[in-house]
């Protein structure tokens, strides 16, 4: 950071923020704090339910409690910052301050990208290969799976921050967004960034793509597999894949608009990151939770005993 600090005379960004009108922002403050209660409040849950239930120590779920634990954090790199400056008539974060932000959202929204994508093989084994379950996805299979997902994340976080660090900062210090990240940062910094874009979308590109594939892939595989099935048992198949593919749609949809094309100061750009930032880390839990029997049922017992036993004390 010492010679960073050498090349710039920025050692601070303001942020302009989602809204300019002071109303309009404590409109969004009141609307926003909710919607990121509810998801710390319902991903929480599902870890909590996940752990705690004796009949939900499948494979899916172990990836589900993880996956929501990830929400969760990767909601908290950019939410409670955003909410507090709808508050604040000048936003700002300090350089080193940004880097960090954008170093830990690129990592847990990876991790995240290679957990659903690691979810999904799991539907596709469990599906096409049920007679090998259990031997394919063992406990230790898991584990590595679980762990490349989060190596892969800090990989890629790593590439994209060394690439920010690099750059000079000389002013202006104002970044068009309503937190830091790359294409933002880069309108800011004294040099053309043109190569820089192209490694960081490289970078996220790849990841993406190739984590789509899989995704469209195993669901290809899984239907084509489903025509020899019995109607109920294609009811059940598709029943646990649904809920799947809905995140999957609700992330990746708004993820490939803003990462996979040149960056532009579209205000949709802002909104539909606030819809991948804010919305979809809230309605995971609820697709999980509405669509899955078994997920109910483990809450339904699990806050049962936790009330029964409140009333017999």
């Amino acid at each position: 950071m010492g010679s960073m600090a050498s090349r710039n005379n920025v050692t601070e960004l303001i942020i302009t923020g989602l809204f300019q009108d002071p109303e309009v922002q404590r409109v969004s403050f009141v609307v926003f704090l909710p919607v990121y209660l509810a998801t710390v409040v319902g991903n929480g849950l599902i870890v909590l339910t996940v752990r705690v239930s004796k009949s939900l120590h499948s494979p899916m779920y172990f990836f589900l409690s993880y996956f929501s634990l990830v929400e969760i954090i990767y909601s908290s790199t950019v939410v409670p910052k955003f909410i507090t400056d709808l508050l604040t008539k000048i936003k700002t974060i300090s350089l080193e301050g940004c880097l960090v932000q954008i170093f830990f959202f690129h990592f847990f929204g990876v991790t995240e990208t290679l957990l659903l994508t690691v979810m999904a093989y799991d539907r596709y084994v469990a599906i096409c290969k049920p007679l090998h379950y259990t031997t394919i996805m063992s406990q230790t299979a898991c584990h590595l799976l679980l762990a490349g997902s989060w190596l892969g994340g800090i990989i890629h976080s790593m590439v994209q921050i060394l690439v920010a660090i690099q750059l000079p900062f000389c002013g202006p210090n104002v970044i068009d967004y309503y937190f830091c990240d790359l294409h933002p940062l880069f309108k800011v910094a004294c040099i053309d960034t043109f190569v820089e874009g192209v490694i960081v979308l490289a970078n996220s590109g790849s990841i993406s793509v190739i984590s789509f594939v899989i995704l469209v892939s195993s669901y290809i595989v899984i239907l084509v597999h489903l025509r020899n099935h019995s109607a109920e048992g294609r009811r059940k198949a598709l029943s646990t894949c649904a809920s799947h593919i809905m995140v999957v749609t609700l992330f990746f949809g708004p993820c490939m608009f803003l990462y996979m094309r040149p960056s532009s100061t579209f205000t949709a750009d802002k909104l539909v990151a606030i819809f991948y930032t804010v919305f979809t880390p809230m309605l995971n839990p609820i697709i999980y939770t509405l669509r899955n029997a078994e997920v109910k049922n483990a809450m339904r017992r699990l806050w049962g005993k936790k009330v029964n036993q409140e009333n017999k004390m």
